[in-house]
């Protein structure tokens, strides 16, 4: 079983069906890095405020970075207003992003209440404004990730979908979950299919994806083009390797050993330090660390030790003892939390 093709978005070439899902606080360029090492076909960054770039905030300017060796990356910005999002649109493809991506599935209060993410799920012909006033402001392919709708009794992504297809988005993705689920819940294939099936520019999916046979199946049953992974990858790029070489050979590559696990954890200080300074590397990694000890045993005290910590070199002190102390089958459980 090979399930593993080149595919596009637009005239963006991706050299497979996997890929890196927008997060807030995880899909940074850092990560992003760790991820492309990993083996992921196409990456996106973190959601970015399109007013944020328009009036030229010096840190929403900085997160527009990316860096040369991530290439295919989408960049992902959320608004509400056209104008608005047009000249953000312009100013991404300037910094050279491949792809341009619309939020229309962020479910966070603060979000939503500005008619951004997946408020416009509610307001559709202001979504298709969107999509219009982006793809007429530049040539770089413009495409949108949604939800199945604002909540049950309103489900709406194949509307959404036709409806975005016709504005002129080059691709869709679309998360298996209302915006009145969160996250809670299992992700709704069936809905993604319908959605896959019924335009025909590409559909990626998301929701619930922590491994390579579900990857595979789910390829192979929704119809989709790709799949987009969240938050099994927080803490854990290792899953893309997994998957990209399931999808591949067939079979699950050598299991990941505690060791590597704290020795990428440590590589993800080192280089979130180079990027943005120690002082917020430390207390970011305090967010990513959960993940990458998740199932390990003695974890709960180790986290516990380096959560006071604020200088990279006691958090390489306190990690390099804990790895030296474990075995390589030193794993509780499963590490990964499959909800996206």
């Amino acid at each position: 079983m090979n399930l593993i093709a080149e595919t596009h978005i637009g005239d963006v070439t991706l050299a497979n069906q996997v890929a890196l899902a927008p997060m807030a606080g995880v899909s940074d360029r850092t990560y992003r890095r760790l991820a492309k090492e990993q083996g992921v076909g196409f990456v996106c960054t973190e959601m970015i405020s399109a007013k944020g770039l328009v009036y030229h905030n010096d840190k929403t300017l900085a997160m527009l970075r990316p860096s040369p060796d991530e290439h295919p990356v989408a960049v992902q910005l959320f608004g509400s207003e056209p104008s608005i999002m047009a000249e953000a649109a312009q100013m991404t493809a300037a910094a050279g992003a491949d792809v341009i991506d619309i939020n229309m599935g962020c479910p966070v209060q603060k979000v939503v209440k500005n008619g951004e993410g997946s408020a416009l799920l509610r307001t559709p012909a202001r979504a298709a404004a969107i999509v219009r006033a982006m793809t007429a402001a530049t040539r770089v392919p413009i495409t949108a990730k949604i939800r199945l709708g604002w909540d049950d009794a309103s489900r709406n992504a194949v509307y959404m979908a036709q409806l975005l297809e016709d504005a002129g988005a080059a691709a869709l993705t679309v998360h298996g979950r209302t915006r009145e689920q969160l996250y809670r819940g299992t992700a709704d294939w069936d809905a993604i299919a319908a959605v896959a099936a019924a335009v025909r520019i590409s559909v990626w999916g998301n929701g619930d994806i922590a491994d390579g046979p579900t990857a595979a199946r789910r390829l192979r049953e929704s119809g989709c083009a790709g799949i987009a992974v969240g938050r099994a990858a927080q803490g854990n790029p290792f899953v893309f390797r997994e998957i990209v070489g399931y999808l591949r050979d067939g079979v699950a590559p050598a299991p990941v050993t505690a060791q590597e696990r704290i020795s990428m954890c440590l590589r993800h200080l080192h280089l979130l330090a180079q990027d943005k300074g120690e002082a917020v590397a430390v207390r970011e990694m305090r967010t990513h660390v959960v993940g990458y000890l998740r199932g390990l045993y003695g974890a709960t005290g180790v986290r516990r030790t380096l959560m006071p910590l604020v200088t990279a070199a006691a958090w390489e002190d306190v990690l390099g003892a804990y790895r030296e102390s474990l075995t390589d089958d030193a794993v509780a459980g499963s590490c990964i939390d499959v909800r996206e």
